[in-house]
């Protein structure tokens, strides 16, 4: 048996990197994801270009105006001086927001009316535009409550002043909230999964194209033994592309690593279970390389979608939510962010490995009933 499956892994080794071509595709790729994703893929938002309509020009006016720039979330980039002009530059997308003082603005602060602040948001991108009306919030109130305290100590002196609550927030495993810690380790499974059912899924069917299959067919090999020899090579290729990918993230763009490294590689084998599983299963209903590609990549994005890499699961639709129980993206998408970013254990993560580690036996039995059956 052993002999068997040696040569098989010889000769899937060796039909993956005689073309220099595919070297490129399984080692360079991966970094370029990784790159590219890292540095464009971000929630963040900062330096919104904005607009000045300021019909009052009075100091408070200026004041609440500054306290916008020195946020740094704010760059006045223009003042105007009518509707017509906020509303082109909205209509352009030259600008992404407007500060919009309505003549009065001091007079209702001095008077202890409440003074009004419109801002003018684009609404294209609802997470951006709901991000910023935040932020615009956060500064109004600031502002609101330094007005307030400046009444009472002209009041009252510096004895009246009231009490106040200084709420003070800490977040926890991302201490910056910086979006990139958070998607950089999603790109891990995202190269590892994509690669490995690619590469999988034309497995059979290649041997099917090139007519080797038979060949294969009239030996004494077994059909565990043909899926062995075809897993193999490209898990040990999905594993060197864990392991690259981990090391961008930690030492390029510092993405901190605080679990256990001897956990995540048990879990990303776990993980390859289930990709190369679906990949050979893939390549048994297949007939030609394009109809494995285009069942790869039908599969892959709504997996993709629904494993939590962009939207939280928790806030799909319940029926939505069922689904991804049995999306192994999903559990090894939840393992991979918490050894990087929380530092649990096994103690935490085995309730998402174990549903890995059942899919992944499921996947390589159904793939190897199915290439039975397929002889």
């Amino acid at each position: 048996m052993f002999e068997r499956v040696k040569h098989m892994l010889i000769k899937e080794f060796i039909q993956v990197f005689r073309d220099p071509r595919m070297r490129v595709v399984i080692f360079l790729i991966p970094c370029v994801q990784v790159m590219v994703i890292g540095y464009a893929v971000s929630t963040d938002v900062k330096h919104v270009r904005t607009a000045l309509y300021d019909l009052d020009n009075s100091r408070p006016s200026r004041d609440l105006a500054a306290r916008f720039v020195r946020s740094g979330y704010f760059d006045v980039t223009e003042r105007i001086g009518d509707d017509a002009r906020a509303r082109e530059l909205l209509d352009r997308g030259e600008v992404s927001a407007v500060l919009h003082f309505q003549h009065g603005f001091a007079e209702d602060i001095r008077a202890g009316r409440t003074a009004r602040l419109q801002v003018l948001i684009d609404g294209t991108d609802s997470n951006t535009a709901g991000i910023v009306a935040g932020y615009a919030v956060k500064i109004a109130t600031a502002y609101s409550k330094h007005v307030l305290i400046e009444r009472v100590e002209r009041a009252f002196g510096p004895a009246g002043k009231t009490g106040t609550i200084d709420l003070q927030t800490r977040a926890w495993f991302n201490e910056n909230l910086e979006s990139r810690n958070f998607f950089v380790p999603g790109v891990l499974m995202i190269v590892v999964a994509l690669s490995t059912l690619l590469l999988t899924s034309m497995a059979v069917v290649r041997e099917k194209e090139i007519g080797t299959i038979e060949q294969i067919m009239v030996t004494p090999i077994t059909p565990a033994e043909f899926i062995l020899g075809k897993t193999v090579p490209f898990a040990l290729i999905g594993l060197v592309q864990a392991i690259i990918v981990a090391l961008l993230g930690v030492f390029w763009f510092e993405v901190p690593i605080r679990g256990s490294v001897f956990l995540l590689l048990p879990a990303t084998v776990l993980f390859l279970m289930n990709t190369l599983g679906t990949g050979l299963l893939i390549s048994t209903f297949s007939q030609t390389q394009q109809q494995a590609m285009m069942t790869t990549f039908l599969l892959f994005f709504p997996a993709m979608l629904l494993s939590g890499f962009a939207f939280p699961i928790a806030n799909m639709p319940q029926v939505v939510q069922w689904m991804t129980l049995v999306n192994p993206l999903r559990y090894f998408l939840a393992i991979v962010r918490s050894i990087f970013l929380k530092g649990v254990g096994l103690e935490i993560l085995w309730g998402q490995m174990l549903p890995l580690f059942a899919m992944g036996i499921a996947m390589l039995w159904l793939a190897v009933r199915r290439f039975h059956k397929t002889l």
